[in-house]
């Protein structure tokens, strides 16, 4: 075999292992200074709750501030604001209709998602660390694959292979990226991508092990095996997770046209009225703002809150994580999403209970199965998010469960005709001049 057949055959792989060592570095950089901004959010709430009065105006103009920031920077950089998954969609689609290729290669598209986002999300918008995290994975991996001398295939390649790298990086769950890449971004299984993708993962996640650790974003111990006759209640849980990931999916399209129409007001002070809004929620409750994963967190470990309260965090949050994107800042939706599919889980159990036999599953079971099965109405990715969840939790016994709800999730927004919302997304920004 000759060098230049070599390198035709195997310069991909061989590029993928420094990439992918690259994505997890910077991947892990941005989770962990989201988790100081998160800590430093948490302070400053706790030192003006302390204040009384108009205390709460500081969190109002902080959140504010960090939104209209990350605004600024993403409108300096095409195709910057919001998740970046449709951006990374069409390049592998070769929809080239709103610059999307020639988007892939500004030098300034990972700096913009790096600081954009973590000021937004850091702020405390409802944004999730995964979009920014899955659009730079995808921008190393074809400045990678160019900067090496591969073909414009083999690039194109590590440019959706990456991507999946950036989602496994931000959930710490590699054979989930490697489905996302399959199911969502390219919706084809080629042998090729797919080693390129579990390449780029392994050595991604491996890399941000020695910045996050390497422990599961969720740990829950002690699942029991929800009891076979369970799985009816399962099935008909999941589809009503479809048709409010149907209802949420319109509403995340819905925010961004109504911004669209708003066009005697500057997008830097939309934004900033936005992280005002959210900023005052913040200062009401700090769960009701962010990303979502102390909530879901506390949601998963069984804990479960009046119904009230339930209703409440889920009608807040079901609106101000569109809001938040709305503001076109850097962030995605998935972990706003999983946070929102626990609440469901949550309150369908609370509001079952009392017609369920002891024996049946937990609320945190309810919760588990709520993150999945509304990743798959709104994105409709099943399994993506079937092995998303069990690698964040580490509850395997809860793989059948889930495989129905999200089985019924997907089923009921299909017929509800439901766009999946990157499709959306995707026909949006091509649609834009």
């Amino acid at each position: 075999m000759t060098a230049g057949r070599v390198r035709a055959g195997y310069g991909a792989y061989l590029v993928a292992v420094p990439a992918g060592c690259l994505v997890g570095l910077v991947g892990g950089a941005f989770r962990w200074c989201l988790e100081r901004a998160a800590s430093l959010r948490g302070s400053m709430l706790e030192a003006t709750a302390g204040l009384g009065g108009p205390g709460w105006l500081i969190p109002m103009a902080l959140a504010a501030l960090g939104a209209a920031v990350g605004c600024t920077i993403a409108r300096r950089v095409p195709h910057a604001a919001g998740s970046g998954i449709q951006h990374v969609e069409a390049v592998w689609r070769q929809e080239t209709g709103s610059g999307a290729e020639s988007g892939s290669r500004s030098p300034w598209l990972l700096p913009a998602k790096f600081f954009g986002g973590l000021i937004a999300i850091g702020s405390g918008l409802v944004l999730g660390r995964e979009g920014p995290i899955v659009h730079m994975g995808a921008s190393i991996g074809a400045e990678a694959g160019r900067r090496t001398g591969l073909g414009a295939e083999d690039a194109r390649l590590l440019h959706a292979a990456l991507s999946g790298a950036g989602l496994a990086t931000a959930f710490t769950a590699p054979l989930g990226g490697l489905l996302f890449v399959c199911e969502e971004v390219t919706r084809t299984v080629r042998p090729r991508l797919v080693l390129l993708t579990i390449i780029g993962t392994a050595t991604a996640v491996a890399s941000s092990w020695f910045i996050v650790g390497d422990t599961p974003v969720f740990a829950v111990s002690g699942v029991p095996v929800p009891p076979v006759w369970t799985l009816p209640v399962f099935l008909l849980f999941g589809a009503s997770a479809g048709a409010l990931g149907a209802a949420y999916s319109g509403l995340v399209v819905g925010m961004l046209a109504m911004g669209d129409r708003l066009t005697r007001v500057p997008p830097v002070v939309r934004a900033a009225a936005i992280g005002a809004v959210v900023g005052l929620l913040m200062a009401y409750d700090p769960l009701l703002a962010g990303g979502g994963d102390p909530l879901s967190e506390r949601l998963l470990a069984g804990h479960s809150p009046a119904v009230a309260t339930l209703a409440l965090y889920l009608a807040v949050r079901f609106v101000a994580g569109p809001l938040s994107y709305a503001a076109a800042t850097p962030g995605g939706l998935f972990a706003p999403l999983l946070a929102l599919g626990a609440l469901w889980g949550t309150l369908a159990h609370a509001v079952a209970d009392p017609l369920l036999p002891a024996d049946s599953a937990g609320p945190g079971v309810f919760a588990a199965a709520g993150m999945a099965a509304l990743f798959a109405g709104v994105v409709r990715a099943p399994v993506t998010g079937v092995v998303l969840v069990v690698e964040m939790t580490g509850a395997t016994p809860l793989l059948v469960p889930l495989l129905v709800a999200c089985f019924a999730a997907t089923l009921t927004a299909d017929r509800l005709e439901s766009e999946p919302v990157y499709d959306s997304l995707r026909r949006r920004m091509l649609e834009r001049p």
